[in-house]
């Protein structure tokens, strides 16, 4: 390739919280089951089909680290995809022709994802995502346990998170990721601090966190650590609050069920159709869509790149983000589309690489100073800290205390299971999640009660303590550990 026109990265944030043995249907297990059999697995597969290094950089939080390696989870999943087989044998023998066609296909679909499960990730999913980092075609983030939004946590709780999720990484894969996803991007002045600390050197936040001059990385002020911006602009051509690729007629519609079999038949059609006027699926159309929309967004890349260049006087950068659901769960023919992108990105002059390629790229701004801010409604903290969550954020504050307070009065030497599953229950508690689902009314009361659940048993492990109850703890503390026993190595003695 000749000189190119300027850089391309893409950030697949791969996260949910921990689920097992937290319900099933409607919300519960099931999300592990669908996100890792329409996404992770698709993606995966996407990224090792371009045998090339540097594909992209791949965002994978130590939640669904430990969920691809929890056996629980893993016998689940195993049920799941063979039950997925099953619903299609039903499927086909029903009149309709266009189930029949979707009963074949769905069928296909998982006996593939039932092959390369059994032989790659049915003991553990960590062989696979470090194979993909140890061979430099990804970059992996890590961050911090449970995904706190880190904004709101005491300094001395934010930096604990942290290292707890970077030893994860170690564990697992053998080294610490160099860069994080901070969650939801959420940023206060003063985080770069416990960054610099626990050797974090790249993190990425949003674009208007820096007025759009998403061009180039910046350190933040007075250290190395370097703030990726998303660029909105490209990365709101596939997917936004109001727009976006993935509502094309053609495509898969993710909200009209079957319900008897619970596959999707139907594809948008329009966007104001009742599902009953939608038109069957048809793959065929679907993939010439995707095809389509990736043309179109190596185009509009370049197209930016170009102009960047042209303003700025050099080369520039963009960096696109997303959730890896977008790809396969959400957008049926995501898959197909990345995969359409990441090969002609290149053939188009592109430079496509990892965020420490674009590094080596040279794309490295000043010094900039980067205010509070996140990725979410309004690029503040309003989904994690208004009036819609006020009382989870009044609760999360008194779990933190709670947990610090416990932690001073009864820390020793010696390790202590109770207090490290304290620990752990205070982090689950502080999940970002849990807000996120309230304020966006998206399954808020399994969000409630998933929050107040960790926050009481928080509760009634430091009261049994306080009470003198040492071994009544020690028995609670071992029953939760095999329900929420995420992180073996966690050790409260860290705080």
């Amino acid at each position: 390739m000749s000189q190119p026109v300027g850089t391309f990265c893409l950030v697949l944030h791969t996260h949910l919280p921990w689920l097992p043995h937290a319900g099933t249907w409607p919300v519960g297990e099931e999300w592990t089951y669908q996100a890792f059999t329409a996404s992770w697995q698709r993606v995966v597969r996407v990224i090792e089909a371009l045998d090339r290094p540097d594909v992209l950089t791949l965002g994978i939080t130590p939640t669904v680290a430990a969920m691809l390696d929890d056996p629980y989870t893993l016998r689940e999943l195993h049920t799941w995809i063979a039950n997925w087989q099953l619903r299609a044998a039903e499927l086909a023998g029903r009149p309709e022709p266009h189930l029949k066609s979707l009963a074949s296909y769905e069928w296909r679909a998982a006996s593939a994802c039932l092959d390369d499960f059994e032989s790659r990730w049915m003991h553990g999913g960590s062989p696979v995502l470090g194979q993909l980092a140890s061979s430099g075609t990804v970059e992996l983030l890590g961050g911090p346990a449970m995904h706190p939004f880190q904004p709101l946590l005491p300094s001395r709780l934010q930096r604990f998170a942290l290292a707890v999720g970077l030893d994860d990484a170690r564990q697992r894969y053998g080294f610490a990721p160099a860069g994080i996803w901070a969650p939801e991007c959420g940023y206060r002045p003063g985080l770069e601090a416990s960054y610099v600390d626990a050797g974090v050197q790249r993190f990425l936040i949003d674009g208007p966190a820096v007025q759009g001059q998403t061009h180039a990385a910046y350190p933040v002020v007075g250290t190395d650590v370097v703030a990726f911006a998303r660029d909105l602009e490209v990365t709101y051509r596939v997917w936004s609050p109001k727009a976006g690729y993935p509502g094309s007629a053609p495509y898969r519609d993710f909200h009209t069920f079957d319900h008897a079999s619970g596959f999707r038949p139907v594809q948008v059609t329009g966007k104001h159709l009742p599902s009953e006027a939608k038109k069957p699926w048809d793959p065929a159309a679907g993939a010439a869509q995707a095809s389509a929309d990736a043309d179109d967004f190596v185009a509009r890349v370049r197209d930016r790149l170009v102009s960047l260049a042209d303003q700025h006087g050099q080369e520039s950068l963009v960096v696109a983000a997303y959730d890896t659901e977008l790809f396969g769960h959400w957008w049926h023919e995501g898959p197909q589309w990345l995969a359409a992108v990441l090969r002609r990105l290149p053939e188009a002059g592109v430079r496509v690489t990892t965020l420490g390629g674009a590094l080596a790229a040279g794309h490295l701004g000043p010094e900039r100073e980067i205010p509070a801010s996140s990725w979410g409604s309004g690029k503040d903290w309003r989904v994690w800290d208004g009036e819609q969550v006020a009382d989870l954020v009044a609760d999360n504050a008194k779990v933190a205390d709670r947990l610090l307070s416990t932690v001073d009065d009864f820390g020793t030497a010696d390790r202590d299971p109770v207090l490290d599953q304290l620990a752990t229950e205070a982090l689950l508690a502080l999940s970002s999640d849990w807000a996120f689902m309230v304020t966006k009314d998206s399954a808020a009361h399994y969000a409630r009660c998933r929050a107040a659940k960790h926050a009481a048993q928080v509760a009634e492990l430091a009261d049994l303590l306080y009470a003198g109850h040492r071994r009544a703890a020690e028995t609670l503390a071992a029953q939760l550990r095999v329900v929420d026993g995420p992180f073996a190595h966690l050790d409260a003695r860290q705080l």
